[in-house]
């Protein structure tokens, strides 16, 4: 094919015309970052790499949410099970105080992605950060309600309202985020993962700081306020979206085998992450005597190997899709190894280290990095190939069963965490849970290995067909 000469030509609606010679002409949209034609000319993609107005406000909206809202939810980890504890309240229920969080995303995902497109995402979106930054600060001023019940109610109320809130905004925060960039999904959410990193990396330390220095109170209300700040500046710049309901159901997406998967693997993840919040700071202290300040910083391992490795790591996942399924696998094992090594487990009988702690929290965070980035790009892949119209509809199906399956392993990880702790200790608590990722990671294999014979016989059938068709024609030729 001879090249393609591209010729950019700007327009009132925002789309630029690329011409081949006087016969090919191709329209590329840059609000949608999609080509209205087809170009074969394999350097052509190179040409899309500026982002648009729409796409560079877009990125801005949901870097400030995942920062935001992910900083005020790691702030709890480094003293909030010790205030609890003074409080009177058991490892068991510090475990369901950070599990309804999840519990109500779960809902509120299902339910809001469900009717996204009537609600409006922009709303949504800036809604939910509002209630989210509210419910911050509300939570805050607990400590100065009475201990037991009073206490105990209290905080799941505001958790719960939190989590409304954050779960609306998250929802639309992924559709609109893959409206945006529906050819480069995951490299888009592995760039945004550093603002969701750096929320978790900065949280835990801010909030143990702030907490040493100033007391309870003071760390949910500066962060909340940050929150709040996020919203007026979301509600200027955050581009609106419209689309039309469609017909399509949960029922149907999840009825799918791929997306049984992905969903698995996703409830194994974040329960991985789960599992550590109301027992990781509270086994740092006890094993290796360290303050609540550097507490924070052990969090650090984790969060900042994911970050970083997050943007290769959706460039990869965009640029080669066929590795998908090998970075799931690779990455559920990696991260089964890893807690089965983080207590350690009492039958490997190796003495707990710090170094050895910290290391695997390290090598932990970019195996969540494996599993995570590839997830919704394969959930939304595979909803389209079993007939979901592309648009804005069946972006907030997959973003609600991607937000709603996350919140559910977010809500059994602290729930069973809290309850294993507190009879097993968190060795035991680290191996058991590492038998999630273990599963996971097989029966991707077994998936995998399964479509790829699959393909495999449907393409050796249609090329039986395709030589009978041959033969037929040339024997007609002949006659």
């Amino acid at each position: 094919m001879d090249s393609v000469n591209v010729v950019w030509t700007e327009s009132s609606e925002n789309k630029s015309t690329i011409r081949q010679d006087s016969t090919t002409q191709i329209i590329f949209d840059e609000d949608t970052n999609r080509l209205n034609g087809h170009v074969e000319d394999q350097n052509v993609p190179a040409t899309f790499r500026k982002l648009s107005k729409t796409q560079i406000f877009t990125l801005i909206s949901t870097a400030s949410l995942n920062f935001s809202s992910m900083i005020c939810y790691s702030i709890l980890g480094p003293f909030f099970p010790q205030e609890a504890l003074k409080k009177g309240v058991s490892s068991t229920v510090i475990g369901l105080i950070f599990g309804c969080f999840a519990f109500f995303n779960f809902s509120t995902s299902l339910i809001l992605g469900k009717h996204l497109v009537q609600i409006g995402a922009k709303f949504m979106f800036v809604t939910g950060m509002f209630v989210s930054g509210i419910a911050t600060i509300l939570f805050g001023m607990l400590d100065k309600t009475p201990d037991g019940p009073i206490f105990i109610a209290l905080c799941f109320v505001v958790r719960s309202v939190d989590a409304i809130g954050f779960g609306a905004a998250m929802t639309a925060s992924f559709s609109i985020l893959a409206k945006a960039f529906p050819n480069n999904i995951a490299t888009a959410m592995g760039c945004l993962e550093i603002f969701t990193g750096l929320g978790f990396v900065l949280g835990p330390p801010i909030g143990g700081l702030l907490y040493e220095s100033f007391g309870y109170e003071i760390p949910f209300i500066v962060l909340g306020c940050v929150v709040l700040l996020m919203v007026p500046l979301n509600m200027f710049i955050l581009p609106r979206y419209d689309a039309v309901p469609s017909k399509d159901s949960f029922w149907a997406l999840l009825t799918c085998p791929k997306v049984m998967l992905m969903c698995f693997t996703m409830v194994s993840l974040s329960t991985s992450l789960g599992v550590l919040d109301p027992t990781l700071s509270l086994f740092v202290i006890d094993k290796f005597h360290l303050k609540v300040g550097y507490v924070g910083l052990v969090f650090l391992g984790l969060a900042l190997s994911y970050s970083l490795s997050s943007p290769l790591l959706g460039l990869i996942s965009d640029r080669f899709p066929g590795l998908r399924k090998w970075i799931l696998i690779i990455g559920n094992l990696g991260s089964a190894f890893c807690f089965f090594l983080l207590g350690p487990a009492p039958i490997f009988q190796i003495e707990s280290k710090l170094w050895m702690f910290v290391l695997m929290l390290l090598l932990d965070g970019f195996c969540i990095g494996l599993v995570g980035i590839p997830v919704y790009p394969e959930m939304l892949s595979c909803a389209y190939e079993h007939g979901f119209e592309e648009g804005l509809s069946t972006l907030g199906l997959v973003s609600g069963v991607f937000g709603a399956m996350w919140a559910l392993g977010s809500f059994l990880g602290p729930t069973f965490g809290g309850y294993l702790n507190e009879r097993l200790h968190f060795e035991w608590t680290a191996a058991i849970q590492g038998l999630f990722p273990l599963v996971a990671g097989i029966l991707c294999a077994i998936y995998y290995l399964w479509e790829g014979m699959a393909v495999r016989k449907r393409s050796n059938l249609l090329m039986a067909n395709s030589t009978v068709q041959e033969r037929e024609h040339l024997i007609k030729e002949e006659k």
